[in-house]
């Protein structure tokens, strides 16, 4: 099953806008609705949306229409995206879940859980999720973030999570990217670095700039504490073949960089070649 990742991208921003409008209903209660009255809901998201939507490059607004009423439009994007809610809904469920098990009506809840995360394991990245093993653990990593508050030590309104932080900065990248023409590859790497650039903080924790930036040395030393802990705890649960890429994401994060032939190339931005030499 072969996915397109710039639909993957763009469905997870639309669904992501779609929960916003239809504000904070649970995931079981969302999923009976849209089963139910999904007509209707999904006009009611794109009539919210639509002056919010119209200006923005690469005729999003059309494909949110398309992604919410078409639909042969992505099947196996929006697959891999329904698979994805329902095991983070698990992954949530499970912490209540060990906590609460007396709690009315929970089994059922569990059982349907389990039952949607079968529906979809045709999909390897459930089997490898499901299995509890490697995958699961680098999920569980990222999951933790969702818990660690950005700024912990001042005063922030409204408090942000690293992990909604992570995915304020990958959407807004992605926008940016597509408004200054950048191609598919561009695109797709602009995003991850986003998604990505704050990962080693599920291992280090949030080590705000003025802290970092009141010792000399601290950064270099923080960097390099981060690259030791990425080598033996987090690269070794995902795939050698994936290492390299993930990398490129988190490392130099903020540095313009391109590849040549493997190798990660940097200039500085005085010196960044043209736009379109590496598009």
């Amino acid at each position: 099953m072969k996915s397109d990742w710039e639909k993957l991208i763009e469905g997870g921003i639309f669904e992501l806008l779609q929960r916003v409008v239809l504000t904070d209903i649970k995931p079981p209660v969302f999923h009976q609705m849209m089963k139910k009255k999904g007509k209707e809901l999904n006009d009611a998201g794109l009539n919210s949306l639509k002056g919010d939507l119209e200006g923005v490059s690469g005729d999003l607004l059309g494909k949110f229409n398309s992604y919410l009423r078409e639909k042969e439009y992505a099947p196996t994007e929006k697959k891999i995206l329904r698979a994805a809610h329902y095991l983070a809904t698990n992954w949530e469920f499970q912490i209540i879940y060990h906590m609460s098990s007396f709690i009315y009506g929970i089994e059922k809840t569990k059982e349907t859980l389990e039952n949607e995360i079968e529906d979809h394991c045709d999909l390897i990245g459930v089997q490898k999720i499901s299995s509890g093993k490697k995958f699961f653990g680098f999920v569980d990593l990222c999951g933790q973030l969702r818990f660690q508050q950005r700024w912990a030590h001042a005063a922030r309104i409204p408090e942000t999570s690293v992990l909604g932080h992570l995915l304020v900065v990958a959407i807004l990248s992605y926008l940016c990217s597509v408004e200054f023409g950048g191609c598919r590859k561009r695109v797709y790497n602009i995003f991850f670095t986003g998604l990505f650039h704050d990962l080693p903080e599920a291992l280090t924790r949030d080590i705000i700039a003025p802290v970092k930036r009141a010792v000399t040395g601290l950064v270099r030393i923080i960097k390099d504490y981060e690259k030791i802990q990425l080598e033996e705890k987090l690269l070794p649960l995902l795939p050698s073949s994936w290492h390299e890429e993930l990398l490129y994401f988190i490392e130099d994060e903020f540095e313009n960089k391109i590849v040549v032939d493997r190798e990660v190339i940097f200039r500085l931005r005085s010196q960044f070649i043209g736009f379109t030499d590496y598009n």
